[in-house]
């Protein structure tokens, strides 16, 4: 059921659309379980308004309106419900896309109508009177049942653009039967943020309605061009989760909504709302099976990432030097990437992220940074691999190899069969605790039987192994003199259940790319679990 609000006031709204225009992304096919997650993860973030979909039209939506009501508590959101006017020549009291409207329950509804010349003549093929007599009725029957209403003003700009004066009449119809928003809608996502300026303050002018603006990213400006608007007078925008929208997208709702706090000082969330920004934006993300954009502004998790050893060195000084805010304030965190442009700076502040403190020492910082700049020109890679980074840092600082076995040998062996089937075997000859250890173990691949190879000789000595899972693995054929023989990168992820870690390798071959990114996965995993390193050179 809907709850009472914590909304300050009314004088501006965040509008959030990813369940209705978010869901026409190419790749998101949302349940209603989806939906209703989705949904409560907005209301938690504190827009002031969610449209669920179009009752009536879409069974999925009818049905999610209907849960909705009934399941979720909303402390800060008014769920939206979406539709169209009366159809052109029929009495509104029986349309029935209207009465699907007011069966929803929402207590807001949010219609679209044509404001574009051609497109009311070409597409609904009735006359420009008779389209203002359809948002006029609809607008007012639904005020009459109680309903607030939001006009979607489609195809506005383009509609300005050919006939400014029955745009502005659209505007007009709408807010004069009693429509608390008029939306601008940048339908075709064409608009530049100069031009939305220009339209909405002339609208603003000379209507005296209130404003909002609908932003598509098919020029890459619709935050921009949200912006613009507010510049210009709007107070409603129209976002979604993460830009997800048809096409290429819609005026994304995070960096909206903290260029709005954070930039224009205008409290439009709950107090404490902002800090959950990337958490939201990250859960969402995970509830569409989307990967999150890592260079995603505010809440990618490289939005505060530095590389540059000129950036780390001044950010050492005053992390202001480089940063538009900090990155707590929208939940995210500073991350220093160390790579062959790194600086004693920022082997300094990785190494303080990572917790080995370098006690200022000139010269193993200077090691480390040397050893970095030769095995990147090697092939490796650090900026993923925190975990290989850190064990080639405590290794500096220990003076010594931190390392819990030997490799004497190791092989992987394909076999085909005459049924077309194939086994692969491996075998790995080790070192450890004073022990030569030979094991062997199939796998579905060579990397996953070498894997549990290892495991197979290990496990007795490290019982903390058992509870490691290779979770991701990434290969890259480096740039290379000679054809099939070119070096390979490897990435590796591994889990302990409760938290994973990074490594790299890199080899003339993917087996033994992957076997040196083993050999640190396993190293980390035990030196997090506190296992002292044993004397794996016996």
């Amino acid at each position: 059921m809907n709850a009472t609000h914590e909304q300050p006031d009314d004088t501006f709204h965040v509008f959030d659309t990813t369940l209705r225009d978010g869901a026409q992304r190419e790749g998101i096919n949302l349940t209603v379980a989806d939906k209703l997650t989705i949904a409560r993860h907005l209301d938690e973030f504190g827009v002031g308004f969610i449209e669920g979909g179009w009752p009536g039209a879409v069974p999925r939506d009818t049905e999610f309106f209907r849960r909705a009501t009934d399941e979720i508590d909303f402390r800060h959101a008014r769920l939206v419900a979406f539709g169209s006017t009366r159809k052109a020549g029929v009495a509104v009291e029986d349309d029935p896309q209207v009465a699907a409207l007011l069966e929803s329950k929402a207590p807001v509804v949010c219609l679209v109508a044509k404001s574009h010349d051609r497109h009311v003549e070409l597409a609904l093929r009735t006359t420009l009177d008779e389209n203002l007599a359809m948002i006029r009725d609809t607008v007012a029957f639904l005020r009459g049942q109680g309903r607030r209403v939001f006009v979607d003003c489609e195809h506005f700009f383009d509609g300005f653009k050919a006939n400014p004066q029955y745009a502005k009449d659209v505007v007009r119809a709408a807010s004069g039967a009693g429509a608390d928003v008029v939306v601008l809608c940048d339908t075709n996502g064409g608009m530049l943020p100069a031009g939305v300026h220009a339209v909405v303050s002339e609208v603003l002018a000379d209507t005296g309605a209130r404003l909002g603006i609908h932003a598509q990213d098919d020029t890459g400006c619709a935050v921009a061009n949200t912006l613009a608007a507010v510049d210009a007078g709007a107070t409603h925008v129209q976002c979604t989760a993460n830009g997800y929208g048809e096409r290429v997208g819609n005026a994304n709702l995070f960096p909206v909504v903290a260029a709005l706090e954070l930039k224009y000082d205008r409290r439009v969330l709950p107090p404490g709302a902002l800090q959950e920004m990337t958490r939201i934006s990250h859960a969402v993300a995970e509830v569409v099976n989307l990967t999150p954009s890592t260079h995603q502004p505010y809440v990618g998790v490289s939005a505060f990432a530095h590389k540059a050893g000129l950036h780390a060195s001044a950010i050492k000084v005053d992390p202001d030097l480089y940063q538009h805010i900090a990155p707590e304030l929208v939940g995210n965190t500073m991350r220093m990437l160390v790579s062959d442009m790194a600086g004693r700076a920022s082997v300094e502040l990785k190494g303080k992220e990572l917790g080995v403190d370098l006690g200022g020492d000139r010269e193993l910082v200077g090691r480390v940074v040397d050893r970095v700049k030769q095995a990147e020109l090697n092939g490796y890679t650090y900026e993923a691999a925190d975990a290989s980074f850190e064990l080639l840092l405590r290794e500096e600082v220990a003076r010594q190899p931190l390392r819990y076995f030997r490799t004497e040998s190791w092989r992987a062996i394909t076999e085909y069969r005459p049924d077309g089937t194939h086994a692969i075997e491996a075998t790995v000859k080790l070192w450890a605790k004073g022990e030569r250890i030979i094991a062997t173990a199939e796998g579905n691949g060579p990397v996953h039987a070498l894997d549990r190879a290892l495991k197979v000789a290990l496990e007795r000595l490290y019982p903390q192994l058992a509870g490691f899972e290779l979770v991701d693995y990434k290969v890259r054929i480096l740039e290379g003199t000679h054809g099939t023989e070119s070096t390979t990168r490897v990435l590796v992820t591994t889990s302990d259940g409760r938290t994973e870690w990074s490594t790299v390798g890199v080899g003339d071959n993917i087996i033994a790319a992957s076997w040196q990114a083993l050999d640190d996965a396993y190293a980390y995993g035990l030196l997090r679990a506190g296992v002292e390193p044993a004397d794996a050179a016996r």
